[in-house]
């Protein structure tokens, strides 16, 4: 039964990392059973093939590229088992680059040019709150010049 439940986790982990909730829960939903699932995710942990600092880097780094912000990452992060202090040490809502970041989303979807009046100001920061951008990395976005 572990052969059986190792050899689905690592079919999973080679398509992607997981967090260890997520494999878990992909596990029981395969029919195994949650007490048989548990020591062999603990030993594909202390071997180094599941991580969830790995996963988070990574998650990371698909939804920066999907353009989403700080606080939505987060909340998806800790949505799939990751803990507060590994979402802290590898997303920090205050770093500049967010507001950098905010600032291409929004001249992705709406152009260079700033909104020119409260109406389309307001829908584009609905659009970057929505998009999980802090009200500091939205306000910036929709009111600093672009060169």
């Amino acid at each position: 039964m572990d052969k059986e439940i190792r050899y689905s986790a690592m079919n999973l982990l080679a398509r992607r990392e997981h967090s260890q909730q997520e494999l878990h829960r992909k596990l029981v939903n395969k029919g195994f059973e949650s007490q048989d699932i548990t020591p062999v995710l603990l030993i594909l942990s202390n071997e180094g093939l599941l991580s969830n600092e790995r996963f988070t880097e990574a998650f990371i780094h698909s939804r920066l590229q999907r353009g989403s912000g700080p606080t939505k990452i987060a909340m998806e992060l800790q949505q799939r088992g990751i803990s507060d202090e590994l979402v802290n040490t590898h997303l920090d809502e205050q770093d500049t680059q967010w507001t950098q970041r905010a600032i291409e989303v929004r001249i992705k979807r709406f152009g260079p040019s700033q909104p020119h009046d409260f109406k389309e100001r307001a829908r584009q920061m609905r659009f970057l709150q929505y998009r999980g951008f802090t009200m500091d990395q939205i306000q910036r976005a929709v009111s600093e010049e672009i060169d």
